[in-house]
């Protein structure tokens, strides 16, 4: 079998620029507030930390591993790998993910943090999936809206490979 990575969907110059955008209009929304960020491990962390760095209001950082893929498919099933460590009752969250796709998975995470009580939940994402939607997910801030593609590159990988890309890529497998 072939891998393959076709050329760029979205540049560098485009993911530059739209992340700019993005934390710009965070940074407005959070204003005079304390924020705390969440990534969404491993797909999301080459955008997250783009993204705070560039976020003008004081935030602390966390982390959580959650999947729901095996390779290039939806298992349905998500599992908590590496969970929240900070107390997030009553603070002003905002979790960062890499794309919505079925959203099964950022659905779930949102409900759990939903249940521990924040001031706050906002949800940013990267791509946005809309043709694969199978749970309806609000989300507040988004990257991209792509096309019903796999893609890879900037932080999402197929088997863990091609996260480095500086780009997003549509990969293809060839047998």
């Amino acid at each position: 079998m072939t891998m393959v990575v076709g050329k760029p969907l979205l540049t560098v110059e485009q993911i530059h620029k739209r992340v700019n955008e993005l934390a710009g209009k965070i940074s407005a929304d959070y204003e005079g507030k304390d924020l705390l960020a969440i990534g969404i491990l491993k797909g999301a962390f080459i955008f997250f930390s783009d993204l705070v760095r560039y976020i003008h209001t004081p935030l602390s950082v966390d982390f959580l591993i959650a999947s729901s893929y095996l390779k290039d498919e939806s298992t349905g099933e998500v599992k908590i790998h590496y969970d929240i460590r900070e107390d997030i009752t009553g603070k002003n969250v905002l979790l960062v993910d890499d794309i919505v796709d079925t959203g099964v998975t950022l659905n779930y995470l949102r409900e759990r943090i939903l249940m521990q009580g924040p001031q706050s939940l906002k949800i940013c994402s990267f791509l946005d999936k809309k043709e694969r939607r199978e749970v309806d997910v609000p989300i507040d801030y988004v990257g991209f809206e792509i096309p019903n593609e796999f893609v890879v590159g900037y932080g999402l990988d197929y088997d863990n490979k091609f996260r480095n890309l500086p780009y997003i890529s549509v990969f293809k497998k060839r047998t």
